[in-house]
């Protein structure tokens, strides 16, 4: 199966390929659809995308907390978490940005094969990069969330202090200073966090969600007032 795939297909990496040749893809009885069924939802990635301060990790938390309250299986993947292990070894060069977006499509694409609902919040800049993650998965199960705020708001929020040392030289590349931000072309959802608030933006991926059939509610109680429950503990 793997190694019928056009290699147009396949996500390059900047380290080497040291495969062997006797690499197969072994199938297994347990299918995704199995999974999906089981779990009675559709597996996806949720990809946050936006400028640092612009809400995604915040937004990610929120709508994970409502969904597992509905019994949907989740996982959060956020950009910091990852470099902490899994991409420690990489830096913030644009190659190492690119290659730390490669790697996080492929886990994704196996917490879909599990069943599992994923949720990544990454700055992900570049275009070309969040296109290659959604070729990795069938067309419905990559759901690119752009989470839109003014430069200028993000830097007054500046709520890890990242925007005031780029600005003084101390970060290099850093996204939206000296490294640019390309905005999706037509993402399946934009939410502008200068004008709505959090559980508004929230609550506007969970209709999503619904509206599109992945995912059934367990209670038919208003969205945006439970989206509020998470924010008051």
């Amino acid at each position: 199966m793997f190694d019928n795939l056009n290699k147009n297909d396949r996500r390059k990496s900047h380290i080497p390929d040291r495969r062997s040749s006797n690499v197969v893809w072994a199938e297994t009885q347990i299918t995704k659809e199995k999974r999906n069924l089981l779990n009675q939802q559709r597996s996806a990635i949720l990809w946050f995308t936006g400028l640092s301060g612009s809400g995604k990790t915040t937004i990610a938390n929120i709508v994970e907390d409502y969904l597992h309250q509905q019994n949907i299986r989740t996982y959060i993947l956020d950009g910091d978490n990852v470099r902490h292990g899994l991409n420690g070894d990489l830096g913030f060069s644009e190659v190492d940005r690119k290659e730390n977006i490669r790697r996080i499509g492929e886990v994704s694409k196996l917490f879909i094969d599990a069943g599992v609902m994923v949720l990544t919040s990454f700055i992900s800049p570049f275009q070309e990069d969040r296109q290659l993650v959604r070729s990795l998965v069938q067309d419905s199960e990559f759901i690119e969330v752009h989470v839109h705020c003014p430069l200028e708001v993000c830097e007054e929020r500046d709520i890890k202090g990242l925007y005031k040392k780029a600005r003084k030289g101390e970060i290099k590349h850093f996204t939206g200073i000296d490294s640019p931000y390309e905005k999706p072309d037509d993402p399946e959802i934009i939410i502008d966090t200068s004008i709505l608030s959090i559980e508004e933006a929230s609550s506007k991926i969970i209709n999503y969600l619904v509206e599109h059939s992945y995912i059934k509610l367990n209670r038919s109680d208003d969205i945006k007032k439970s989206l509020l429950d998470p924010l008051k503990r």
